[in-house]
């Protein structure tokens, strides 16, 4: 038998084996590097990402210095300094949730002071940019600066792990001292603030004979009690913590139950100020005679959170009698009422006296009321002059009111007329000697502000004056009575022509004050902006006006040329010179001191990019067009070394905004500027750029009929999705076949919508979202029906129903303590239970100690991991496939 055919018949079946076993052996090792993957996702304990993404992640964002919390004087500026993202150690610390306060009962406290704070204080001089460390107790967590009216000192908080003391730090010297050996209950009140004369502090403090600790029975004594008996309506949102029993009553009243106490500085001894009571704000005259207080009152409820219980607003002398009842506020039940701490406080329409403030110079308070000849006011508070009108009254002429000023010892004939207006009157402010008195007015839709002498009433100068718009005073970089603001959608040319708003600073006495030259005359700080706004980026600008003349003269427009230049501070009343702030897509913001005449600037601040790997990714701007015609904006973040036509597996991230028409959803974008530098937090998403990602940012439309837009709520997520996808897939950027999708609270929402309604993502990332519309019965984001009125609607927008539907592989995080407005945890794990029970690959994470948005840092590198290392086993390789063939890798928890 011939030898050489068996020998070429052997080669050929070697051959065949050796092709055979290949990829036998090829598939074993990419089987092992998934399981590796799904057994990465399935650790106990925190984990860490790849360190490029955790750099990132940890970058020394902190060091940036911004010259904000400037002296009085404004020769200075207070840094907060801080070690940087904040450690799971500190915010596990024992706390308690009370009706949405949140409180740290071993050192009476917010939560707040114990879980975050400045380690050290800085001084920069705001000319030369030179600093000073100010000595600060060790061991001690900062909080809350506050500089005294002559600038020579800074009083702060510094909390301590049992209690939080009151100290105060010296310019000069830079030492510090305590000025005060009782400890502070800092739970609502969480400040420390000077009287005029920079010699006292008015604080509050733990009582010296405090009530034990209520504690709570080890066998409950009934049952948890609601009724309803109203017979009305009281729609609620699904608020977090809300209180439960007797017990938590008990120990709500008791942690906000403090002592009034004023601190000789000097002498450092505290004066007590009435009987303890349940305080939630205070705020002291410049003389430090007379206190507004707010008060908690009775009865609690376990339906919403404290900041909706009843208040009183009054006015006490040194010895805490009760002089005036300013206003009382019932519990309230249906309505929005999350914003926390609404108890009155400073400023506001308390008891109709709109605007209420200390008087800069002089006694008492001044405030708005309407005139009593067009309306009286019968129904009053014992003790308040006659006031009535309407707070805020805006765009039509309105009633005719009046600036009041109300007298010690505040009885109801005490008060002095001041200025009489012919129609509403929105804010008002003094000058620093109290002698000339701006008004804020808008006569059917015409806004104005001028100028009255109160030696001279009867003679008005206008400052500015402007149909379509809400006038405003602005202080500190912040809107303090409003703000400039389009009405009626705001799609008048006036939005272009922003005339600005008047400057005003902090008073010799506190509050704030006009900002008047030594030439009379006042500055009006705006920005401009451009219906082609990429090719004019919006830009500062300062105009001085006269206040005799009404002339108007520019003083600062900034450049806007490649970069973004943003008036800050002006340092001296006359506008001579400024703080300013430059910045550019890849120039990190620094601050700088302008010389307003010469045009000059002194660099203040070297500030240094602290993550330059992130600025060096390449970055589109592209706009899609939906099939109805409908056009938005995809930000698209590409690796640094991207090369033209590389097709890269796509992680969308998204947040659905709701709009009538198109123009509704271009007017969102109109203030965009293009020259400011792209600066990223902890989790910002485009980090996966450095994985490799083609990364798409976009907040897409729902179009429809007002109060009904969510009635397009699906059929618009498919479209956007769709557009996105065809428009990356067509200009080369991304490989259809290997995408992802994510995102957060809403956009996690809609991020589980999209996996059961669009079959093209391999793998989601949705945290912090509510997956189920039936529990949010009463509203959600701006969906204004309830559940009953607009059934349909929120059961096709509710994944939980359609978990059988769910295609890919999502991976849902959520902070155990998220006290966000329906966004219960109970989403998530329902979910959760959900998808197990439809087979479908999914995974839960769920952090302790944090809220709505993590920020501790092993929870932030925790997530990073399992998000990178969910992404690259399904969407950059067939985890899916594995998932099929085999069972997932043993794990300790079921």
């Amino acid at each position: 038998m011939p030898i050489r055919p068996l020998l070429v018949r052997a080669g050929r079946v070697a051959a065949l084996l050796l092709f055979a076993v290949a990829p036998s052996l090829a598939q074993q090792a990419t089987d092992a590097k998934l399981n590796a993957l799904r057994e990465t996702l399935a650790k106990e304990g925190y984990i860490e990402p790849a360190p490029e993404v955790a750099k990132l992640v940890t970058a020394p964002r902190h060091l940036v210095v911004t010259l904000t919390n400037l002296s009085p004087d404004r020769k200075y500026s207070l840094r907060e300094q801080t070690d940087g993202l904040p450690s799971v150690q500190t915010y596990g610390k024992a706390h308690v949730y009370l009706g949405g306060l949140q409180v740290d009962l071993k050192a009476s406290r917010a939560r707040a002071l114990t879980a975050r704070g400045a380690t050290a204080l800085q001084l920069i001089d705001t000319r030369t940019g030179a600093t000073t460390v100010i000595e600060a107790p060790k061991g001690a967590m900062i909080t809350a600066p506050v500089w005294s009216p002559d600038s020579k000192k800074v009083v702060y908080i510094a909390n301590f792990d049992a209690g939080s003391y009151v100290w105060v730090a010296d310019v000069a010297t830079g030492k510090s001292v305590q000025v005060a050996k009782q400890a502070l209950l800092a739970t609502l009140v969480t400040t420390v603030d000077w009287t005029a004369d920079g010699k006292s502090l008015v604080a509050v403090f733990v009582p010296d004979k405090r009530d034990p600790m209520p504690k709570k029975s080890e066998i409950a004594t009934g049952p948890q009690v609601r009724t309803w008996t109203e017979g009305t309506k009281a729609p609620e949102r699904n608020y977090a913590s809300l209180m439960a029993e007797p017990y938590d009553f008990d120990l709500f009243e008791w942690s906000i139950r403090g002592q009034l106490g004023v601190i000789d500085v000097a002498k450092k001894t505290v004066k007590p100020i009435g009987v303890p009571v349940m305080l939630s704000s205070v705020d002291a005259s410049p003389d430090g005679k007379y206190f507004r207080v707010s008060t908690v009152q009775k009865p609690f409820s376990y339906v919403v959170q404290y900041s909706a219980f009843g208040s009183r607003d009054a006015v006490w002398d040194t010895t805490g009698k009760m002089l005036a009842e300013i206003s009382k506020r019932a519990l309230r039940f249906a309505g929005d009422t999350s914003g926390g701490g609404a108890f009155g406080g400073r400023g506001g329409a308390a008891g109709g006296k709109k605007g209420l403030a200390w008087m800069p110079k002089g006694h008492g308070f001044f405030y708005i009321a309407s005139d009593s000849t067009a309306r009286g006011d019968s129904t009053r508070p014992a003790g308040a002059p006659a006031t009535g009108g309407r707070p805020g009254a805006g765009g039509a002429a309105g009633r005719p009111e009046k600036v009041v000023q109300w007298l010690p010892p505040f009885g109801d004939k005490d008060i002095k007329v001041l200025y009489q207006h012919t129609t509403a009157i929105a804010s008002a402010v003094f000058t620093d000697d109290a002698e000339t008195l701006f008004l804020a007015t808008n006569n059917n839709g015409t806004g104005e502000i001028f100028a009255v002498k109160l030696s001279d009433p009867t003679k008005r100068m206008s400052i500015v004056r402007q149909r379509g718009w809400t006038p405003a005073f602005v202080g500190g970089g912040r809107a303090v009575f409003g703000g400039f603001s389009p009405r009626g959608g705001g799609d008048s040319l006036s939005f272009y022509n922003n005339p600005g708003a008047m400057l005003t600073k902090r008073g010799t006495n506190g509050g704030e004050v006009a900002v008047v030259s030594a030439a009379g005359e006042v500055f009006l700080k705006g920005t401009q902006y451009s219906l082609d706004y990429l090719a004019n980026p919006p830009k500062d600008f300062l105009d001085k006006i006269e206040m005799a003349s009404g002339k108007k003269t520019r003083v600062f427009e900034a450049a806007n040329k490649d970069i973004s230049e943003s008036l800050g501070t002006l340092l001296d009343d006359d506008g001579a010179a400024a703080i300013v702030t430059r910045e550019s897509p890849t120039q990190v913001p620094n601050s700088y001191l302008k010389d307003l005449k010469a045009g000059t600037v002194t660099a203040i601040t070297k500030n240094v990019d602290p993550a330059p790997e992130f600025t060096a990714f390449q970055r589109r701007r592209i706009i899609v067009t939906r099939a109805d015609g409908i056009k938005f904006v995809v930000n698209l973040t590409l690796p640094a070394d991207y090369k033209a036509g590389t097709r890269l597996p796509g992680m969308f991230w998204f947040y659905p905004y709701e709009y009538t028409d198109q123009a509704g959803y271009d007017r969102s974008n109109r203030t965009e500027n293009v020259n400011r530098f792209v600066s990223s937090g902890p989790r910002t998403i485009e980090f996966l750029a450095a994985q490799g990602y083609a990364v798409a940012n976009f907040n897409p439309p729902i179009i429809g009929e007002a109060n009904r837009m969510n009635d397009n709520y699906v059929s618009d997520l498919r479209m956007n999705l769709y557009t996105v996808i065809d428009e990356l897939d067509r200009q080369g950027y991304i490989d259809r076949t290997k995408l992802g999708l994510g995102g957060h609270s809403y956009g996690a929402f809609s991020t589980m919508n999209a996996m059961v309604n669009v079959p093209y993502f391999k793998a989601g990332i949705a945290g912090d979202g509510m997956y189920n519309r039936t529990l949010t019965p009463s509203g959600f984001q701006s969906e204004r029906r309830d559940l009953w009125s607009g059934q349909k609607t929120y059961l096709d927008m509710s994944p939980m129903l359609n978990a059988d539907k769910l295609q890919g592989a999502i991976l849902m995080y959520h902070s155990i303590e998220d006290q966000n407005v329906g966004t219960d945890p109970i989403s998530s794990i329902r979910m959760m239970q959900a998808l197990r029970a439809n087979g479908k690959v999914a995974s839960l994470y769920m952090y302790p100690y944090e809220d709505h948005g993590p920020v501790t840092k092993e929870t932030l590198l925790d997530q990073w991991a399992r998000w990178t290392t969910w992404l690259d086993l399904y969407v950059k390789n067939d985890g899916m496939a594995l998932a099929r063939k085999k069972p997932a890798a043993p794990r300790t928890q079921p």
